[in-house]
């Protein structure tokens, strides 16, 4: 008998702490269609029961991977994150960068520099100047965003003045 789980507390918490599964509907293994213990909403105990049934029970990577929902190479990677980093493997990483690559100290204490000698200063002209200075190409966003404070990348900084140089 399979059991279906409604939309309750369980998947907002779920979806709050992005171990919501959103291909639940494709774990087909038997403990997850019988057992209410087993919530194939949650990606954690998914990837867990799908590393078990491989390493205990002796399924193939293949046929755990497909009762799970998941393909071999992302059986592989998530066996690749739960060896080095246990069962905080199993939780989703967000993605992509997670700081400024060009803005440096470097670039920070020029900007800042520049800022203190000429408060009026756009963040286009800072473009330019790093560019030509410098060397470094940093997009117009990344210097308002870095001389704004935003991602704890610098103390208050002076304002910046958006618009032509």
């Amino acid at each position: 008998m399979k059991i279906h789980h409604l939309p309750d507390e369980k998947s907002r918490a779920l979806k709050q702490q992005n171990l919501l599964y959103p291909k639940a509907s494709a774990v087909s293994d038997e403990l997850f269609q019988t057992l209410t213990f087993f919530d194939p909403r949650d990606l954690l105990q998914v990837k867990y029961e799908m590393m078990r049934r491989v390493h205990k029970d002796g399924w193939s990577v293949s046929r755990a991977a497909a009762a799970f929902g998941f393909s071999r190479i992302s059986f592989y990677r998530i066996q690749h994150a739960f060896q080095t980093k246990g069962v905080m493997g199993f939780v989703p990483q967000k993605r992509g960068p997670t700081h400024p690559t060009k803005i440096t100290e470097e670039v920070l204490r020029f900007l800042r520099q520049r800022l203190e000698q000429q408060p009026a200063l756009s963040a286009a002209k800072l473009t330019g100047l790093v560019a030509a200075e410098l060397g470094v190409r940093v997009h117009t966003r990344t210097i308002e965003r870095a001389l704004r404070g935003k991602k704890k990348l610098l103390p208050a900084a002076p304002a910046i003045r958006r618009g032509k140089p």
